[in-house]
């Protein structure tokens, strides 16, 4: 009988991916990233399947996200009263890139961003800051209307788009520091859950030792 390992394959590597810059600028149609702006998947290091196609995109504004879910029979589930038990995106974003500290400080970011669940219907993207778990220093607060989301409904899931302006995140200065840490979840109650590093097994969202690396590529 097989077992599964009690340490899981991801927790032995430390990913860096490239992150390509982006010339366009974020506006009211949001902004699609192609596919040279795909993250590679390193969840195929411990056999498992994703359901996200995860596309980060950088310039001195700021971080473009996109991600689209597919395999969906039921809507997504979103509520701007239960972030983090909302179907979605959440990022964890270190500026600094420090892997020694396994608690988070003023440079480490969390950001949340929904496909639907906000306005009276919910039926509205929404998108907001969340603290860190057991963060000796918290990050400067954001509040969500600095941050930007839209989203499309597809037959089999949903495309959404994020922009995290520079402002938004401490200490972001991509000549100075060209590394970002982080890592994302792709939250969803029917499909399950998507990670960049290391899945729940460990405790990814309050460590930042356990996040991956950005590569901020190009630009000028």
């Amino acid at each position: 009988m097989s077992t599964a390992p009690l340490i899981p394959a991801r927790f032995f590597f430390r990913f860096a991916a490239p992150c390509l810059h982006v010339e366009e600028r974020w506006g009211r149609g949001g902004l699609q990233l192609g596919t040279e702006y795909r993250l590679a998947d390193f969840a195929e290091l411990e056999g498992r399947g994703t359901f996200a196609d995860v596309r980060v995109g950088w310039s001195a504004a700021g971080l473009v996200v996109n991600v689209r879910v597919e395999g969906k029979r039921q809507r997504p589930w979103c509520r701007e009263s239960r972030l983090e038990e909302s179907d979605g995106l959440q990022l964890w974003i270190d500026t600094r890139d420090t892997h020694s500290i396994h608690r988070a400080g003023r440079f480490c970011h969390r950001f949340v961003f929904l496909p639907c669940g906000g306005g009276r219907d919910l039926e509205l993207p929404f998108a907001d800051q969340l603290l860190v778990d057991r963060a000796r220093e918290n990050a400067k607060p954001v509040r969500p209307e600095m941050l930007s989301a839209r989203s499309e409904k597809r037959v089999n899931g949903y495309l959404l788009e994020a922009f995290i302006p520079a402002a938004a995140l401490t200490g972001y200065d991509p000549a100075e520091y060209p590394r970002l840490g982080f890592t994302y979840a792709v939250v969803d109650r029917e499909l399950g859950e998507q990670t960049f590093s290391v899945g729940n097994e460990l405790p990814y969202a309050a460590d930042p030792s356990l996040w991956g690396t950005l590569e901020l590529v190009g630009g000028k």
